[in-house]
């Protein structure tokens, strides 16, 4: 095992750089978030003495599990989160992507201030297509957008989506271009936060389309630890 993970995860890095240069983007701008999921503590720490610092889960539980282990990087929410399992992950997570409705966003306010933190998170929009996928609709998010002053313990730092399950490569550019045009007009109407920055779009097998249609945070798994 020694040395593969530094192999990939150093493979993927400089995929990410000839992909920004090729298209105009600076590399600096694309946060490389290390999907984790399954994966033992002993991977992840081969992945953080090679400087990686941002790790993504998609079970409250096993997150939990491996923060409890590893407090030095930022741990990053990227599953559906039921909202009876919000304050379990309160205390310390960086980033939530996946806040798909209203409901879920407000236990996240009530958790947040019994933490006296506030928690960064980005708006789900749904755009796959799937019924398998959640997410809420460009006006729910814009609705919410609108009434941020209501979550005073809440950071909208910007928009998540996750495309369709397809080997068809130019629908999946279709959906992440319209999820950074719904990023877009939000960030228009949120034009009072600078904070509000953030694209998250893109996976192993999709992550140059993501990063050639405007994502900041892309979520690569098994890239890196298969």
């Amino acid at each position: 095992m020694s040395g593969k993970i530094e192999s990939k995860l150093h493979a993927v890095q400089q995929h990410i750089r000839e992909i920004a240069e090729a298209c105009g983007r600076n590399p600096e701008t694309i946060t490389l978030i290390a999907v984790s999921k399954f994966h033992p503590v002993s991977e992840i720490e081969e992945a953080i003495a090679c400087g990686h610092h941002d790790f993504g889960e998609n079970r409250v539980q096993e997150l939990c599990e491996k923060q409890e282990l590893i407090k030095s990087v930022r741990w990053h929410m990227i599953g559906n989160l039921q909202r009876n399992k919000v304050r379990f992950i309160a205390p310390f997570v960086h980033l939530i992507h996946s806040v798909d409705s209203e409901k879920l966003l407000q236990v996240i306010e009530k958790e947040a201030w019994k933490q006296e933190r506030k928690i960064p998170v980005l708006l789900q929009i749904f755009i796959s297509g799937e019924d398998t996928k959640s997410g809420m609709s460009p006006e729910e998010a814009h609705e919410i957008i609108s009434r941020y002053q209501a979550y005073p313990h809440i950071t909208f730092k910007g928009v998540m989506g996750m495309a369709a399950l397809t080997e068809d490569r130019e629908l999946i550019r279709t959906q992440f271009r319209h999820l950074a045009s719904v990023f877009t007009n939000l960030q228009s109407a949120f034009s009072g936060n600078h904070n509000f920055t953030e694209i998250s779009m893109g996976m192993s097998g999709d992550y140059d389309i993501a990063i050639e249609e405007g994502a900041t945070l892309i979520r690569v798994g098994s890239a890196i630890f298969q």
